[in-house]
């Protein structure tokens, strides 16, 4: 049933968004809990890897993952030139490994020195150690959306690499800030 009377906020945005608009939806988009994991590939000898929460699984027959990650980064362009990714799922534990790979300015070089990996078994990109779980993928199609690349791919491997506890949470990230759920 209808309800009568107005909702509190609605905006209808015009062609050129203010400053001011981009924050308002930035703060209301971050009203919903979503995991949070680490993207990786590797590219000439050279492994890439930040933290993302915009992943979704687009599929189930065939396997098929999507993320999106920012057009200008080194992150979009490794994968999108190598053609396979890794996606490994945080642990709350792990929440130090997503802070570092999310830091601005991180070097190209030694990048994953400090965090424990495994090498994926389909495409030698860099799994997390510990992580709830992974899936290998080989990029099948980019969409550009905005500022963003919204890169899909078939599963090729998968797994998981965290003994199972039911005291264990996934990472989420939720009104900007890292979360876990409680048991």
């Amino acid at each position: 049933m209808e309800l009568a009377g107005n909702l509190d906020i609605h905006r209808v945005f015009p062609q050129q968004t203010t400053q001011e608009q981009i924050d308002e939806y930035r703060r209301l988009s971050a009203e919903q809990a979503s995991g949070v994991a680490i993207v990786s590939t590797r590219l000439r000898d050279r492994d890439y890897a930040a933290t993302v929460s915009s992943y979704l699984s687009v599929s189930y027959d065939p396997p098929t993952l999507l993320v999106s990650l920012y057009a200008e980064s080194r992150i979009a362009q490794a994968v999108v030139d190598s053609g396979s990714w890794a996606l490994s799922l945080l642990t709350a534990e792990q929440k130090g490994q997503a802070n570092w790979l999310a830091s601005p300015g991180n070097p190209v070089e030694g990048l994953l020195n400090q965090i424990d990996f495994r090498r994926g078994p389909a495409t030698g990109n860099a799994v997390i150690a510990g992580a709830l779980a992974y899936f290998e993928v080989e990029t099948t199609a980019v969409h550009e959306a905005a500022t963003h690349l919204l890169v899909v791919g078939n599963v090729i491997s998968m797994g998981e690499d965290a003994p199972w506890s039911k005291d264990q949470s996934p990472l989420l990230h939720y009104a900007g800030d890292y979360r876990r759920v409680k048991p």
